[in-house]
């Protein structure tokens, strides 16, 4: 295949290095919309990386599909050489831009393994499938996904539901059928965090999380996901910010190359690119700063350098070392050559002809509307997404059930980590505009921002409790929110909850069932999208008109 790519040898160093580093931008075009300014650059200086500096590639966030294929084509039109282009789209692409589909999380295929594995592998590859090819529609080209951690620990605050599941035999499965489906369309696919992020206790964006285990352990549990990724194919690997004494008691995994390269590329024999989680994580920026912690990613094995705070200053450093005989110059070559290797598979234009095959004509082609109006969240799709959140979704209902019990007005108490970043709630979400329709009328939303309230003043009534709980990075809870316990302690001590449902963690689920009256009905969801509380509500309550019309799916 003839490649659209410069020669390696017509590069200078600064531009080798370059091509290794992804730098972090806003999915929104205009600088007043950018959300979070330490991170995301304003337009000049994006501009500026992407043209001037020539990094490799762009990881974007934020914004709608639609304005992510016009930031894309952008950024292609801006850069010389061809962007590697990624987002973390665990959960389908939309869940970071809107518009397009949005699974429940990984987990929620692991709940329909328990029962029926080749109906959750058929899922896992239908979630990669569609992932890719609406990721491929809006001009991204890599996929930060599958997560193959094996969530063995409920109190993990940064895996958790992200996981394929708590066993490395069911995670292996999943993760490959999601590989083998993103694979059926031209893009990249990740395995991430080696060497494995599933049994901690510690937010790795937050501090330095320990991983006590023996070699013994690590090869029985947090090796075989990865193993099983690679045979499958995968195209990149990730590095986790761990300590992991077992394998070197000095460095994170990030920063070791007895993990990034005598682990990953020797022992497992990943001939991949291999990437960096995000380095302005706390876990390593706290410790060792932009440039020393790239220097030394390079040397431990790392070809691409993912979110560096300062991106100049770490393709000097690195330039540096090389200069100053730390780092060889064939060990950049060699990332490079990895990262030509992807990009040939990932960045090859479409060419409408035999004439202009420069790759400078080829990226400023205008963008096609019906690629996105044709090739996002379709029926098909959304009908793939609605049977998935059915099929994961767990159902008890009573016989009596309390809620045929209620006259009168009944309220909706609504718990959520942050209104301010709840984007699938609102006037008409189903959570809100259900429950009121069966005489649960008095809507009341709590989240962690809302002051104490002296529950023991309150007027009892029915209650609906609505909690939406699940792991959130950077704020270093695995669930359970103490606004959460007390809601639910408090209606049931006082014989008000006559129905519970919860999105998200199943592990919260588990600590209440035991203490629900017989007749207390319970509905758990994967899913915190307004498709999965319209299908969680008809479970509960049956079908009005307006979740029977598939207004809320």
């Amino acid at each position: 295949m003839a490649s659209f790519l410069p020669n390696l040898d017509t590069l200078t160093l600064p531009q080798q290095v370059a091509q290794m580093v992804v730098v972090r931008a806003s999915g929104f075009l205009f600088d007043h919309q950018i959300q979070y300014p330490i991170w995301e650059p304003p337009a000049a200086m994006l501009e500026h990386w992407v043209k001037d500096l020539g990094v490799g590639g762009v990881i974007l966030l934020g914004a709608s599909a639609g304005e992510i294929a016009l930031r894309t084509q952008q950024l292609q039109n801006w850069a010389s050489t061809p962007l590697l282009i990624c987002a973390d789209v665990e959960e389908g692409v939309g869940q970071r831009f809107s518009g397009a589909t949005w699974f429940p999380p990984p987990m929620s295929i692991a709940e329909i393994a328990k029962r029926d594995l080749p109906l959750a592998g058929h899922y896992a590859e239908q979630m990669g499938s569609i992932t890719a090819e609406e990721s491929l529609a809006i001009g991204l080209n890599w996929l930060l996904s599958p997560t193959v951690d094996v969530n063995n620990n409920p109190n993990n605050p940064v895996i958790n539901v992200r996981a394929f599941g708590e066993t490395p035999e069911i995670v292996s499965e999943l993760a490959k059928a999601f590989i083998r489906g993103a694979h059926q369309h031209p893009i990249l696919t990740t395995a991430k965090h080696f060497p494995g992020h599933g049994d901690t206790a510690v937010d790795s964006h937050l501090e330095l999380p320990l991983i006590p285990h023996d070699r013994a352990r690590l090869e029985a549990i947090e090796f075989p996901p990865f193993r099983n990724a690679i045979s499958a194919g995968v195209d990149v690997v990730m590095s986790a910010h761990l300590q992991v004494p077992a394998l070197d008691p000095n460095y994170p995994a990030t920063l070791s190359p007895k993990v990034l390269t005598d682990e990953l590329r020797q022992n497992l024999g990943f001939e991949g690119v291999i990437v960096t989680d995000a380095l302005v994580m706390g876990a390593i920026a706290n410790r060792y700063g932009t440039a020393e912690a790239c220097v030394l990613a390079v040397e431990a094995g790392a070809d691409i350098m993912l979110m560096p705070l300062e991106p100049e200053k770490a393709i000097d450093a690195v330039c540096e070392a090389v200069e100053a005989g730390r780092i060889d110059r064939d060990r950049i070559r060699a990332s490079v050559e990895r990262i030509w290797r992807a990009k040939q598979k990932a960045c090859i234009p479409e060419i409408p002809s035999e004439e202009g095959h420069a790759w400078e004509n080829l990226a400023s082609l205008p963008l096609e509307t019906n690629d996105l109006t044709q090739k996002i969240a379709q029926p098909e799709m959304l009908a793939t997404n609605a049977q998935l959140l059915r099929d994961s979704m767990r159902v008890y209902q009573p016989n009596p059930s309390r809620l045929v019990t209620l006259s009168g007005v009944g309220q909706n108490i609504v718990v959520v980590d942050s209104i301010l970043d709840c984007e699938f709630l609102g006037r008409t979400a189903p959570a809100i505009a259900v429950p009121s329709q069966f005489g649960f009328t008095q809507t009341q939303i709590i989240d962690r921002h809302t002051p104490y309230i002296d529950l023991s003043t309150r007027d009892a009534s029915p209650t609906v409790l609505q909690l939406f709980i699940r792991g959130n990075p950077f704020r270093g809870i695995a669930g359970l929110t103490q606004a959460a316990q007390d809601w639910f302690t408090y209606l049931l001590n006082t014989d008000q909850l006559y129905a519970i449902v919860v999105y998200g963690s199943p592990y919260v689920l588990d600590r209440f069932i035991l203490q629900l009256p017989s007749d207390v009905p319970y509905v758990f969801s994967y899913g915190q999208m307004q498709s999965a509380q319209a299908i969680s509500l008809e479970a509960l309550f049956g079908s009005p008109s307006k979740v029977a019309t598939g207004q809320f799916i």
